[in-house]
């Protein structure tokens, strides 16, 4: 059974929410449990870099974060799980992708574009206040991925640009440098790819409409009752579609539920009555991590443990893959040599067949050594296919070919043990 390699991370940028557990956490979790999955799960704290600048915020996401997957029902022990500042070779990875990854296609990347339009709009230096970390953001992702060889990276339909992304960096990779990458592929869950806040658009804590997904129970309750719905009276049909309270519910509803509450929706179910429905379906499925997530939060030691030896485990494949893609692009020892090199030093020190017209008409075809010197010439053909023909086969049979194109090679050759040598050579190359 062939394994997949499935990696998945979270910014440390915030207190994980809904749409981080039905995006990320549980079908990650989910994945980790197939018996032909080899699972990477990390706490991408680098990338919190980028927009937070308060040490204490990022730390304290590191440790809800991580407490969340726990509690949602990862295991350390099947999966690799760690934080991804513990991993060095990851920014050197960034580095190696930097030098082959275009300017062009980091310019398109939405966050960088977003910001720029915004700076546009408001007459301002399109550049402003945008960080080369904003702007190498897509690298650094392509890093995290590349650097396990990832074959699948679930993420919601905004991120599919970041995988196509790192496709290209792997590709591009490959083609300098042989293959040492596999180009990843975007996993999304059609339903659940990108969940509305609870002002309607995507649930983000850039835009503050988040709902902490281990909120105490009364808190949960009052921020559904927040979500921002329409006028229509109890009694009224409603549409689901659009609806965000209706999105929501249906990521953790089962088909049948969801049918049932649209069908609710059209008899004109109130909307106090929907979201007393929403809270209690998402209730009875976090209610039952939410002591193990407290336990965890109150021992920050135990979670520190986990990850250090989920760094340790990662850099086993890291470190030496790393020394593997050093060495691919020159960062080695003076004297040594890739495979790479070596195959390609071989095929240019070998002899090889020049085929050409002549001014009356003729095809010839003559032998030369790695550096240039005749070994064997041709008498002059018909046509170049007969040519072509009698080099095939002195190319494959050797010194026994020379016997029978004796009347085609002119008497005058180079030396007769190095022309042998030169087509055993030849042949053993084919």
């Amino acid at each position: 059974m062939t394994t997949v390699r499935f990696l998945t991370g979270i910014t440390t940028s915030g207190t994980p929410h809904l749409g981080n557990y039905v995006g990320s956490i549980r079908p990650s979790v989910r994945a980790s449990l197939a018996a032909n999955v080899e699972s990477y799960y990390f706490l991408a704290d680098y990338h919190a870099l980028i927009k937070i600048d308060e040490p204490a915020r990022i730390q304290r996401s590191t440790l809800e974060i991580a407490a969340s997957w726990l509690a949602a029902g990862l295991d350390p022990e099947r999966v690799t799980f760690y934080r991804q500042s513990d991993v060095p070779e990851i920014p050197e990875l960034t580095w190696l992708l930097t030098c082959v990854t275009g300017k062009g296609v980091l310019n398109r990347a939405h966050a960088y574009k977003a910001a720029v339009d915004k700076n546009t709009a408001s007459n301002l230096d399109p550049d402003m206040d945008v960080t080369a970390g904003l702007f190498m953001y897509p690298v650094l992702m392509g890093a995290d991925i590349l650097m396990f060889n990832a074959h699948k990276v679930p993420v919601g339909r905004d991120q599919i640009q970041h995988i196509e992304m790192a496709r290209d960096m792997a590709n591009s990779f490959n083609h300098r440098y042989g293959e040492h990458f596999v180009p990843p592929q975007a996993e999304i869950e059609e339903s659940v790819a990108t969940l509305p806040g609870l002002d309607g658009r995507k649930m983000s804590k850039s835009y503050d409409n988040t709902i902490p997904l281990f909120a105490p129970r009364e808190q949960l309750k009052k921020l559904i009752a927040g979500i921002v719905t329409d006028s229509r009276a109890p009694g009224e049909p409603k549409e689901p579609e659009g609806s965000a309270l209706f999105q929501i519910y249906q990521a953790f509803a089962s088909e049948e539920e969801a049918q049932a509450l649209r069908k609710a929706y059209a008899d004109g179910i109130a909307w106090g009555e929907a979201k007393q429905v929403l809270f209690e379906r998402i209730d009875r499925e976090i209610a039952p991590m939410r002591a193990a997530y407290e336990d965890l939060i109150n021992n920050p030691a135990k979670i520190e443990t986990i990850l250090l030896a989920g760094a340790a485990k990662a850099r086993q494949r890291a470190t030496p893959f790393m020394a593997e893609l050093r060495h691919a692009v020159g960062l080695r020892r003076l004297g040594e040599q890739t495979k790479a090199d070596k195959k390609k030093t071989v095929k240019t020190a070998l002899p090889n067949f020049k085929q050409y017209r002549e001014a009356d008409g003729r095809f010839y075809f003559k032998l030369v050594d790695a550096q240039g010197n005749l070994l064997l010439q041709s008498l002059g053909f018909a046509s170049p296919k007969e040519a072509a023909q009698t080099i095939a086969q002195l190319q494959r049979e050797g010194e026994s070919a020379l016997t029978v194109h004796a009347s085609h090679l002119q008497p005058t050759v180079g030396d007769a043990r190095q022309v042998v040598a030169a087509l055993a050579l030849l042949a053993a190359g084919n």
